[in-house]
């Protein structure tokens, strides 16, 4: 191939663009997420109402954090008085899962105004993140695609965090309407989205057995911080090879 058309290849692949189609498309394939995410909302109403937080303290919860694994394990050790400590530790552990994902965006999103990169990585979570780096690796460059499908999600999330918050005397156990399954349902639908053949068994299976074996034998939830950086090391690893 002439130096002249690689070069324009290259240069053509470095422009990230940003814009309403992109945004679209992003809320567009986020949305059947969006509608499994009511499941999700509802029990996670239905636990802060538990907790004993009102329906305004839930829903405020679900706008200012837009994290459902942190704040799922927050009302865990939710009590009076709040462990603030405890709170806080738990949600940085939960939450470091997205300094992974950032840098995964950085080669595209670093390339943007920072008033774009930053206001789209708010609504980043685990389910746009993974659709957007799947529209990346195929060639698409269109970073508005995870505002787009984040905005949808949020939505979704903190209306029904609401929803379920205010009903949580109807729905007493969440596990009786099968609303518990719910979020697992969701992590393996993206998994069978993210699969890429054989090279995909080594890190899913590193982090795996780490996250296993941390769940049995360290206190808390350091399993998921630690089976997501196995995970993530050994990926890299064998990208390099």
């Amino acid at each position: 191939m002439p130096k002249t058309i690689e070069k324009k290849k290259a240069g053509e692949e470095s422009v990230v663009h940003f814009t309403f189609a992109g945004a679209v498309a992003g809320a567009k394939r986020c949305l059947p997420i969006a509608v499994s995410g009511v499941a999700i909302g509802l029990v996670f109403g239905v636990l802060a109402r538990q907790a004993g937080l009102s329906p305004v303290e839930a829903w405020l919860m679900s706008i200012l954090v837009f994290s459902g694994a942190a704040q799922f394990v927050v009302i865990g050790i939710w009590a009076s008085p709040v462990p603030l400590a405890g709170v806080v530790l738990a949600t940085l552990v939960v939450g470091l899962r997205h300094l992974l994902m950032g840098a995964a965006l950085s080669p595209w999103f670093s390339k943007l105004p920072k008033r774009k990169a930053f206001g789209s990585v708010f609504f980043m979570a685990d389910e746009n993140w993974a659709m957007t780096m799947g529209e990346f690796q195929k060639g698409k460059r269109d970073a508005a695609f995870l505002l787009g499908g984040g905005i949808v999600m949020f939505v979704s999330w903190s209306t029904f965090t609401f929803v379920g918050s205010a009903a949580g005397s109807f729905i007493e156990d969440p596990a009786k309407w099968g609303l518990d399954f719910a979020f697992t349902a969701v992590f393996i639908a993206l998994l069978v989205g993210m699969w890429r053949g054989k090279p995909s068994l080594l890190p899913w299976g590193v982090a795996a057995v780490v996250a296993v074996l941390g769940h049995e034998f360290l206190p808390g939830h350091w399993y998921i911080l630690l089976g997501g950086l196995a995970g993530s090391l050994a990926g890299v690893m064998l990208r390099g090879r």
